[in-house]
C-alpha cells in the first residue's frame, strides 16, 4: 500500500478520525467540492454553454467522474499524461489544451485516439498537423482537432487571423484531421483582482476572438466549438456569448489566487474553499511566532503564500521558513498555540499544490470518509 492509505486507511468512517491524520495533508471538503461542481455545471446550462472542466487543477478520476455526473461532457488536460491517465480511468470527451509536437508524444496521442471516446486536441502549426495525420494513419485512427489561439501572450496559439485559415486550410486536406473549432484560453488575464478592470480587459482579448473567428467563417471553416475561460472570467464570458463551452478548473477548489478577486462584480465568492492542507504546531517557543511543519514541499510558492483557514488567528502571517516548516506569526500566537495544535491552510496555487501529494483525504464535516489518488501527479509528459 501507498504511505497515505498505510498510514490512514484505518481511519475512513471514524468518527472525528480528521484530528488523527498525519500532517502535512491535502484535505477535501466533500460537501464543498460537490457544491461547487453543482453550481458551475447549473451556471453553464442556465446559459446554454458546455462545460469541459479543465482537470490539470485536480488530476484525478474520482473528481472528473463527479464533474461528468454533474453535466460536464468530458474534461480538458493539459498534457497527454494527464489524459492517458484519465482516459484509463474512464473518462471520456477529453480535450488535450496543449499543443502536442514532440515525435513520441504525437505516437502516444495518436495510439490514444484509438481508444478514448471523444478524444481531441489542439495544434497550432500545420507541420505538427501533418505529422500528427501520419501518426493518426498508422494506427487506423482519427482525431477532431481545435485551432489554438494566441490571446496576448506568446505562450502557444496561431498568431493571427490569417495563420488560423492557414492552419484550417491544412487540417481540410489531411484525412485523418477533423477541424471542429477553436480555443481561446486568456490566462494572463483570469487573476486580475478587480472585476471592472478584468471585464475590460477580456472584453478588449474578446474582440480579436471575434475578428478570428469572422476570418475563419469567411473562408468556409465556421467554428462549431468555441471553448475557453476559466474561473475568474466565466461570469464575463458568459455575458458576452461568445463561448460555445467553458474550461474552468479552479472553480472546484477556490485557492486564495481567485479568493482575492472579485469574480461577480458585488464581491460575493460563488463558490467554496473545499481544499485546504492540514498542517501542525512543531514548535511554539517564541510569544509571537509558531512553526507548522508545512513548508516549501506541501505549498505552492507561485500564487503568495497561504492563508490560515482554522485552528490559528485568521490574521496570522504565513511566512516560508524552509523545505519542511512555515511560521504563523501573530501577538501572542506562541502562547495561545502549543506544539501538536492544528492548522488548515488555505493553499496559494490549488494546480501546483495539489502535484506535491499523492492523495486527497476526503472529509465529511471532522471525518474522513475516502483517500482518492491524485490519479495524474507527475504526468507532465
Amino acid at each position: 500500500m501507498s504511505d497515505d492509505l498505510t498510514l490512514h486507511a484505518h481511519l475512513i468512517g471514524r468518527q472525528g478520525s480528521r484530528a488523527d491524520l498525519n500532517t502535512p495533508v491535502l484535505v477535501l471538503d466533500l460537501a464543498a467540492l460537490d457544491r461547487n461542481i453543482a453550481a458551475m455545471a447549473a451556471l453553464a446550462a442556465q446559459h446554454g454553454v458546455g462545460l469541459r472542466p479543465h482537470a490539470k487543477t485536480h488530476k484525478s478520476v474520482d473528481i472528473a467522474k463527479r464533474q461528468i455526473a454533474a453535466g460536464a461532457s468530458g474534461v480538458c488536460c493539459a498534457k497527454i499524461g494527464e489524459a492517458e491517465v484519465l482516459a484509463g480511468g474512464g473518462i471520456t470527451g477529453i480535450l488535450v489544451t496543449s499543443p502536442i509536437a514532440a515525435p513520441h508524444a504525437i505516437e502516444r496521442l495518436a495510439a490514444l485516439a484509438r481508444r478514448a471516446e471523444g478524444l481531441m486536441a489542439t495544434v497550432d502549426h500545420p507541420g505538427v498537423a501533418e505529422r500528427i495525420d501520419a501518426a493518426l494513419a498508422s494506427e487506423g485512427a482519427t482525431l477532431d482537432v481545435l485551432i489554438d489561439i494566441d490571446p496576448g501572450i506568446a505562450r502557444t496559439g496561431v498568431a493571427s487571423p490569417e495563420a488560423a485559415v492557414e492552419l484550417a486550410a491544412k487540417i481540410a486536406k489531411l484525412p485523418r484531421l477533423k477541424l471542429r473549432g477553436v480555443q481561446y484560453y486568456c490566462g494572463r488575464e483570469q487573476h486580475i483582482e478587480g472585476f471592472a478592470d478584468r471585464r475590460a480587459a477580456i472584453v478588449e482579448r474578446t474582440e480579436y476572438l471575434q475578428s478570428v473567428i469572422a476570418a475563419l467563417i469567411d473562408a468556409g471553416f465556421a467554428p462549431e466549438i468555441i471553448t475557453g475561460s476559466g474561473t475568474g472570467t466565466h461570469r464575463i464570458d458568459l455575458d458576452l456569448g461568445v463561448f460555445t463551452e467553458l474550461q474552468t478548473g479552479s472553480y472546484v477548489f477556490m485557492d486564495k489566487q481567485y479568493l482575492d478577486c472579485d469574480l461577480t462584480g458585488d464581491g460575493a465568492v460563488p463558490f467554496e474553499t473545499s481544499l485546504g492542507v492540514d498542517a501542525r504546531v512543531v514548535s511554539a517557543n517564541r510569544p509571537g511566532l509558531v512553526t507548522i511543519d508545512a513548508g516549501y514541499k506541501s505549498l505552492s510558492t507561485d500564487g503568495g503564500v497561504a492563508v490560515v483557514r482554522r485552528g490559528a488567528p485568521e490574521d496570522a502571517l504565513f511566512v516560508f521558513m524552509g523545505d519542511e516548516h512555515a511560521a504563523l506569526v501573530a501577538p501572542e500566537i506562541g502562547e495561545r498555540l502549543t506544539p501538536g495544535d492544528p492548522v488548515t491552510l488555505t493553499v496559494p496555487h490549488c494546480d501546483p499544490t495539489v502535484n506535491l501529494y499523492d492523495h486527497y483525504h476526503v472529509v465529511e464535516g471532522d471525518t474522513l470518509v475516502a483517500i482518492w489518488s491524485v490519479s495524474a501527479r507527475g504526468r507532465a509528459r
